[in-house]
């Protein structure tokens, strides 16, 4: 009655036994740096030529895999080497959306054709330039191995849409101007002094 190794015929509280022909879980190999660079564009070089196979890219995009101190790796069960990613791996290149308000729902498709929907798993951040205080959007694709997730910067003709999309609200006080996405309010930026807000919180 109860789980545990059985040995002599008794059983021994506590003791799991191991699967029968179980092996313990493989440690991918470590190749230090690889000749991979994911430029701000979304480009994927390997040893300064780009990669022209968008199935290859999209082949690699699905092992990367980023550390909790924020370093980016390819990843397979055999293998992992770290690659340099010069903003964030992947680019939002489109946008669809479907509702209105609070029940509007934002879908972005990827450089490497993946859908990510906007909401609370999946949220959209604005970044500000510390000299020139220009925004840059970026879109939650996937967790990363620490708080650190795995984003896609939001492409200037998709933000625009995003600002079409926009809407005022106020947030924790202040006057926001931002989007709905599945019941989630995401700011884009702060409305100038004089602008009303539309009187909610959250």
């Amino acid at each position: 009655m109860g789980g545990g190794a059985a040995t002599g015929g008794q059983v021994t509280p506590g003791v799991k036994s191991a699967p029968v022909g179980g092996r313990p879980p493989r440690v991918p190999f470590e190749c230090g740096d690889l000749p991979f660079l994911i430029k701000r564009d979304g480009t994927w070089m390997y040893r300064g030529s780009p990669i022209g196979r968008k199935e290859l890219v999209c082949l690699f995009a699905s092992v990367l895999q980023r550390e909790a101190d924020g370093s980016f790796w390819l990843q397979t069960p055999a293998e992992r080497g770290r690659i340099e990613v010069e903003d964030a791996p992947f680019v939002a290149v489109e946008l669809d959306w479907t509702g209105v308000g609070r029940q509007q729902t934002l879908t972005l498709r990827t450089n490497v054709d993946q859908l990510v929907t906007a909401g609370a798993e999946h949220p959209i951040r604005i970044a500000h330039d510390l000299l020139t205080c220009e925004p840059t959007p970026y879109l939650h694709v996937r967790p990363g191995r620490g708080r650190l997730p795995i984003e896609a910067r939001i492409g200037r003709a998709v933000y625009y849409e995003l600002v079409a999309l926009a809407e005022p609200h106020v947030v924790h006080g202040r006057r926001m101007l931002g989007v709905w996405s599945c019941n989630c309010f995401f700011p884009l930026g702060e409305l100038p002094p004089g602008e009303d807000g539309c009187g909610c919180t959250e």
